[in-house]
């Protein structure tokens, strides 16, 4: 078939002490007993990026794919929540953009607390420099997730250390031009920052990770001459590469490539940190025999037969990206098409896969940067660095394009290269190509579903309306 919730809110249903200190975060420790020097706030940074593994592992790929020509479900009873992004058919309880409004939002409030704290605290100045550049650059990329999903939202800047000061806090959903803003303030200073910020791993930000953010920031508003010039940056430092094997991006082992610009740390073994791609992304078949112990998918993420045919005669990517047929016990192979990348075929254990999330990644960056130069009639420019990733999927480059050519031949290539990795949804609606797309998608397919203009934005979690009536909901919903 085709087809909880931000803790700052949460406190403004109480005023009392005893409401108040029962409904703070797990992971929020007082001040008595924390922040008191570098070592505390790099701890109180761990925690910020682990929450980035459940943003990734379910909900933002599942809105990034779901929801799209890309993907649809096969398994005979998914979730309500499931059916509504399958159908594009949004409801303000969805679990998966409940998730995203919390997950973002405990983001930005941890973020927040360091920042608060840590010109209180005597640490060396390139330590201090660094936890706040990471720290910018996480509530950059929390509020990033929730402007471009939900729209309009509360700006929070502060940490809060009384019932009161909640209280009497603006809550009222803030333009997106000044969400944005504030986004860019924060991501260009983490650039500067952490500029000079070695040996942190690409598990942590870096002063190209938040020029990345950045330039896909302003491309998501259509700033094509800042975007071209963050993304600039990101290209002439000669700092990433494309890997030569497209498949090794998505395999055990990927830890730390050349072409990995911020990645989500997983790990198998039963410890709790895994993700759970091997079974979204595989068939759900009780009699499939291509894991351990004869561990069956779920089928919630699998591409749809149009995806399949995306791709061109010869495109190294398509064997590294999907399945044909799947190996069962009774011996031999069963059709059926299922996704390949993140899938860790050495985990018997559904939700302990080892294999990292790159979140953002070179190849990205080359076909952003070339879209920012096609926009800005350099279109010589920008078809080269389109023909960079072509080539590295094993295709000829490209010529003699113009403007509007070659913004088509970006957009099939994005979806392509991309696959699985949650853009498709959010580059739709960023290109303005949402409606005409998963229309006529529906209609080729006798799909009785329609896209209409006010979906290219999702509904505020009910929960935080109930919570904070002043919220208000988006047009349509």
């Amino acid at each position: 078939m085709k087809k909880y919730i931000i803790y700052i809110l949460t406190l403004l249903a109480g005023t009392s002490c005893s409401d108040f200190l029962e409904l703070q975060p797990e992971h929020q420790i007082s001040d008595g007993s924390f922040y008191k020097n570098a070592n505390d706030f790099e701890t109180a940074l761990i925690g910020s990026y682990s929450s980035l593994q459940n943003l990734y592992d379910a909900n933002l790929v599942y809105v990034g794919e779901l929801t799209t020509d890309n993907a649809e479900i096969q398994w005979t009873t998914p979730s309500i929540s499931e059916v509504e992004l399958d159908e594009v058919n949004f409801t303000p309880s969805n679990g998966f953009l409940n998730a995203i409004w919390q997950i973002s939002f405990n983001l930005v409030s941890q973020s927040n607390n360091i920042l608060s704290r840590i010109d209180e605290v005597d640490m060396g100045t390139q330590i201090r420099d660094q936890i706040k550049g990471e720290a910018l650059f996480l509530r950059a990329f929390g509020y990033f997730n929730l402007v471009r999903t939900f729209g309009p939202i509360p700006i929070v800047d502060v940490a809060f250390r009384s019932p009161g000061e909640i209280a009497a806090y603006d809550m009222t959903r803030k333009p997106e031009e000044a969400v944005y803003q504030m986004i860019e303030a924060d991501l260009n200073q983490a650039t500067s920052l952490l500029t000079n910020v070695d040996g942190l791993g690409k598990s942590r930000a870096s002063s190209a990770a938040a020029m990345t953010l950045l330039g896909k920031v302003y491309l998501t508003q259509m700033d094509y001459s800042n975007a071209e010039t963050a993304l600039k940056g990101v290209v002439e430092s000669n700092a990433y590469s494309l890997e030569s094997d497209y498949k090794s991006l998505f395999i055990n082992g990927n830890d730390e490539l050349t072409e990995s610009i911020f990645e989500i740390k997983y790990m198998s073994g039963n410890l709790g940190v895994g993700n759970g791609f091997s079974s979204t992304f595989t068939p759900a078949r009780f009699d499939m025999d291509i894991f351990p112990n004869q561990m069956q998918g779920s089928g919630r993420i699998l591409p749809t037969p149009e995806m399949a045919e995306a791709y061109e005669a010869g495109d190294l990517r398509r064997p590294a990206s999907i399945g044909d047929s799947v190996k069962v016990i009774s011996g031999g192979y069963e059709k059926e098409l299922y996704g390949l990348k993140f899938v860790d075929f050495t985990t018997g254990v559904q939700g302990d896969g080892g294999i990292n999330f790159t979140a953002l990644r070179y190849a990205d960056v080359l076909l952003m940067y070339a879209e920012a130069l096609n926009q800005n009639a350099k279109q010589d420019e920008a078809i080269v660095y389109l023909n960079l990733v072509r080539e590295r999927a094993g295709l000829t480059g490209l010529s003699g394009l113009d403007q509007e050519a070659l913004a088509l031949a970006l957009a099939q290539e994005r979806r392509v290269e991309l696959f699985l990795e949650g853009h498709r949804w959010f580059d739709l609606v960023r290109t303005g190509k949402l409606l005409t797309e998963m229309n006529a998608y529906f209609a080729r397919n006798n799909l009785n579903f329609e896209v209409q203009n006010y979906e290219s934005i999702m509904p505020i979690p009910l929960r935080e309306i109930d919570i904070n009536p002043n919220l208000g909901q988006n047009t349509g919903y």
